[in-house]
């Protein structure tokens, strides 16, 4: 018999069956070896929040939250058809009333539910 083998076929013999389950490790571990990584300078902006058209009537104002409860219709895929309350902008909270349809934009953003892009509902059906 030849010992001149080749070395992968000589530690195969030596070491048996165990061979099989140390070789796949090392060549797993050989191609995980550290390599520096490269320096990043700049950091992430968070993902712009989700936003999803809706319309519906506001069914109250919210002085000490800036915010209106919102009857609005379903968003489908979203959510099913519902009053819930939604903060907006100041310009927003002093152009709009009770009674008042609208349509806009609305997100999750932190805890609260923010509308934005807000217009009446009729102006936008005009377009």
């Amino acid at each position: 018999m030849n010992l001149r083998l080749i070395p992968a076929l000589r530690l195969t013999l030596i070491l048996g069956p165990w061979s099989l389950v140390l070789t796949p490790a090392a060549l797993s571990a050989a191609e995980k070896s550290p390599t520096p990584a490269a320096p990043t300078t700049s950091v992430e902006a968070p993902a712009a929040p989700k936003r999803h058209p809706l319309r519906g009537v506001i069914t109250s104002v919210i002085t000490e939250k800036s915010a209106f409860m919102v009857k609005h219709e379903e968003i489908p895929g979203v959510m099913r058809a519902m009053t819930m309350l939604f903060k907006v902008d100041e310009a927003t909270f002093k152009a709009f009333k009770v009674g008042d349809a609208l349509t806009g934009q609305m997100s999750r953003q932190g805890n609260n539910w923010v509308l934005e892009d807000v217009k009446p509902a009729a102006a936008a059906a005009k377009k």
